[in-house]
């Protein structure tokens, strides 16, 4: 009951109420800019929906994974980023701005690409199941804009009408935004408890390493081609915070198989240790006044 509580309500609510102050952050030109100079989305949902599918099948292969955890780390792969991801780039003054652009963009487009990847994986690592891969295309939707979308938008009208409000808000919504994180690390241990050692034992070496590969690929891709600091901290955190929650749910809902789910209760401890170490390394700089234009 009290996890349900947490997952269903809290959570939702707490994410939402982060994404208003991150709105409170933002003006009109720093999307404009994004779309502007689109390299930088071009990069992140390259690696989001390209580059992390291929290494989690390579590390499947590599590990030889057997049937069921191999396909639970191609459910991860193929999961686009959520709303942590975005909390996570603001704590680390992230351009935040990017970081929401690509978590719509790579939730719309995986729509389409998950059911395609996944069934080509069901079919290399020799499942039998016949069960048709169908996301929730209208939940899907309306959690990315109640949950993202919409505050985003009502913080940049707060903004807009009252900035010096806006401007006092800025240190306290971080402070919440760690607290908030820190419960999410909490409630997702707690809601998967009994799944972690199995999780660990099985495949903790494995998701540990999609997760550091996906992250440093992203940030030396996002250098390498010249993208500004605070796109590639954005790009760096959207390539190695997927969606748990719905990585979850295609595993134990869709293809009706909780076994599937278990790389997911690994990586989902993985990736918040990785994202707290980075809010806690990242989160000291001093903000940088204006938004980085790429080179």
């Amino acid at each position: 009951m009290v996890a349900t509580l947490l997952s269903k309500v809290f959570l939702p609510v707490s994410l939402a109420i982060i994404m208003l102050g991150m709105g409170m952050t933002l003006v009109p030109d720093d999307f404009t800019r994004v779309v502007k100079y689109p390299q930088a989305i071009l990069i992140g949902l390259t690696n989001q929906l390209v580059v992390l599918p291929l290494i989690g099948f390579l590390l499947a292969i590599v590990f030889d994974l057997e049937m069921t955890m191999a396909i639970g780390i191609m459910i991860l792969a193929v999961s686009p980023g959520g709303p942590t991801s975005n909390l996570i780039t603001q704590v680390c003054r992230g351009n935040i701005a990017l970081s929401v652009t690509l978590t719509a963009i790579a939730s719309f487009v995986s729509i389409l690409t998950i059911p395609f990847v996944l069934s080509w994986a069901l079919d290399y690592f020799g499942s039998e199941t016949a069960t048709a891969i169908k996301l929730p295309v209208v939940s899907t939707i309306l959690q990315i804009m109640v949950i993202t979308v919409i505050p985003v938008s009502i913080g940049m009208v707060l903004r807009s009408y009252r900035p010096l409000f806006a401007a006092r808000m800025e240190k306290p919504m971080r402070i919440a935004s760690t607290l908030i994180f820190v419960v999410i690390f909490v409630a997702v241990v707690a809601a998967n408890f009994k799944l972690l050692g199995t999780a660990m034992k099985q495949v903790g070496i494995v998701t540990l390493l999609l997760n550091i590969g996906t992250m440093g690929l992203g940030y030396l891709s996002a250098r390498l081609l010249r993208l500004d600091l605070k796109s590639a901290i954005s790009i760096t955190i959207e390539s190695g915070i997927q969606n748990g929650t719905l990585a979850f749910v295609i595993a134990t809902t869709i293809l009706n198989n909780i076994e599937m789910g278990i790389p997911t209760g690994a990586y989902s401890i993985w990736m918040f240790v990785t994202g707290g170490i980075l809010m806690w390394q990242l989160g000291k700089r001093t903000a940088p006044t204006g938004l980085d234009i790429p080179k």
